[in-house]
Order: C-alpha cells, then structure tokens, then sequence
C-alpha cells in the first residue's frame, strides 16, 4: 500500500506541474537544429525568431518570461541511414536531450515555448511535455501529416516521420532505429487533431484512415470554416475532460504568400485570419501547456524582406497562443480617465 500512496504522490505531482504550468510563466527554448531534414538553415529559426521581438512581446502580456536559451546537440561524425531514415542516431540523441529539457521546465511550472528548428524535435518536445502531463492532447497544426513511419516514408527525413514515434496504435509498424531506444509510444489516435494538411503522402492517409484520426485539411477549413474547425477539435480532445494541450505548429502550415522561408511550402495554406484563430481559440480554453513553433528557415527566404515577415508571424503566432488579442485588451489600464478641471483649464 505504500508503494500505491507513493504512485499516488507521484501522479498528484505530475498533474501539479501541468496546472502550474498555465500559470503566468513562460520558458522559451530554442532548439537550433537541422538534421531532421536535408535543407541547411533551419536550425538558425530560433535566432530570427528571437530577432524579430518575441522576447519583448511576452514581456508585454506581463508574463514572467524565462529564457532558458538555446541547446547545444552533439552532431556524430559517423551516422549511417538505417532502412533509409536519415540522421538516425543525431536526431536520436537531439530529441533524448530535448526530451528532459522541456520535461524541466514544465516541471518547474512554467508553460513552455519551443523555437524549432525543424518538426523532427517534436517527438522530444512532446514526450518530455507527456513525462509531466501524461493525459496530454496534441494538435498539430500544419501542411503534412508527419506521421510516416521509415516504411512509408518517401524522402526517409526524420521531420516527416515524429508522430509515429508517438502513436502506441503504430508502436508494431515501428522499427528499433537507432538513437531513439530512450522513447516509447505515448499517445492515442484518438488524444491527436490536425490542421491545415495538405500535402498528405500515400501511407500516412492509410494511417490516417485506418487509426480514424481527426483531421482537417484545407479543403475541409473551405467547407467548415475556422470557427467550426476548432469547436470540433475541442470537441474531440476535450468533450470526456479537461487536459493539457500540446500545440505543434509548423510555420508552413500558413500560406507560402505569408511564411515563404520554410523548407517545404505547399501553395493554398491558412490565411493570417485563420491562423491566429486557431491560436486565440487554443488560448481561450485555458489549458495551453506548452508549444513548439518550428522549420522557420532564414536560409530559404528570397530576400531579407521574406525571412523578417516569417519571423514575424512566427512570433505573433507564439504571442496570440499565449493572450495577444486583436481587440487590443490591456489590462494594465483599470479605467479611462475622467475629465478633470486641469484637463479643462489646458482646452481653454
């Protein structure tokens, strides 16, 4: 019986850190790492991101913003494909050192900001954010599905594979790939919603199908519109019981018109109207507990003009996550002021 008290003690800590962590606090991290992929550059997106004012906005949501910096990977000399995935045991390592980093600081109560990088460093993203808050759902809002496994996959990029890693229904389409022995499946089909897909490859609408995942593709935000997107996300995720949610955001989620230095743009993406919707709304329900903001590439962008207006919505994508509203809402101003004599007196 003690060891079940101590169980119990456990878990109470745990849903602890995850109440604590929709507190007034924010860590941001950065993860500048590429190897999930094959384009260079997109481990400096945490640096732009940073550059175009991110800190200063959530200073002036008056959180209290920590910075916990960027981390360091150890990049191997020799890393062999294995069954034609890329980077295995680089990839590997980088979300295992993630992984505890994010579990940390949701720990330690803050709500967490991830600044990718590319979307392989969900898988460490997440499972530290699940170490905390095991009941935990995800919605990942972007142009691919990302949930080939090494079989399926066409390109053997890591970045397209992260939530296979998760799923506990795929966990026997999963081979032991090196680097990655430290993580087991932690999530159900059914805890998942995506947003905004369009680009989906041949096995991941099986798996899609088959596992009877909710998801919304561009066509279905046409049909529906945002707004009944995101009451049946919220539906699905939330209808049984509150939970902490686990935002991944792509930056390529967004049409290439308005985020261009990424390193796969698919034509026909959300609007900026859309896309900070789904935030506001994600906001609104209380339980946001951590996010990741990833494959903003600087490398990629025509011009410097491209790669600040990517950073740019980048951070206002982070900052209407965590608050910013469109109504301009300050709640440092208590009333307006009245008129006074001097106030007459300075008319005349």
């Amino acid at each position: 019986s003690s060891r079940i008290k101590s169980i119990g003690g456990v878990l109470s800590q745990l849903g602890h850190a995850c109440q604590q962590s929709r507190a007034q606090s924010v860590a941001v991290l950065g993860a500048p790492f590429s190897k999930g992929q094959k384009r260079r550059g997109v481990e400096h997106g945490p640096k732009v991101i940073r550059d175009a004012g991110l800190m200063e906005r959530l200073s002036s949501l008056d959180y209290s913003v920590h910075d916990f910096g960027d981390l360091t990977f150890h990049h191997y000399e020799k890393d062999e494909p294995y069954m034609d995935v890329k980077f295995p045991r680089t990839v590997g390592e980088a979300n295992k050192t993630l992984s505890g980093a994010v579990s940390r600081a949701i720990g330690a109560g803050h709500t967490l900001v991830m600044l990718g990088g590319d979307h392989s460093l969900a898988i460490g993203s997440v499972s530290g954010h699940a170490q905390q808050c095991p009941d935990l759902c995800l919605i990942w809002v972007d142009a691919h599905a990302d949930v080939n496994t090494p079989m399926t996959s066409p390109s053997g990029n890591l970045h397209g594979q992260p939530v296979a890693f998760m799923l506990k229904e795929l966990q026997d389409k999963m081979p032991a790939i090196p680097g990655f022995s430290w993580t087991k499946p932690f999530l159900t089909s059914r805890d998942l919603v995506y947003i905004g897909l369009r680009d989906v490859d041949p096995g991941e609408h099986q798996i899609l199908k088959n596992l009877g995942i909710q998801y919304f593709t561009m066509r279905d935000i046409d049909r529906l519109g945002i707004q009944r997107v995101m009451e049946v996300t919220f539906d699905h995720l939330l209808a049984r019981k509150q939970r902490p949610i686990h935002l991944s955001f792509d930056i390529d989620a967004f049409d290439p018109s308005l985020a261009p230095a990424t390193g796969t743009p698919v034509n026909g993406g959300l609007t900026y109207r859309e896309g900070i919707y789904i935030t506001e709304e994600i906001h609104n329900t209380g339980l946001l507990s951590a996010m990741d903001l990833v494959e903003v590439n600087p490398v990629l962008g025509a011009s410097h003009e491209a790669v600040e207006a990517t950073a740019s919505l980048a951070v206002d994508v982070i900052a209407s996550s965590l608050g910013q509203t469109r109504e301009g809402a300050h709640a440092s101003i208590d009333d307006v002021p009245p008129v006074n004599d001097t106030t007459e007196q300075l008319r005349l």
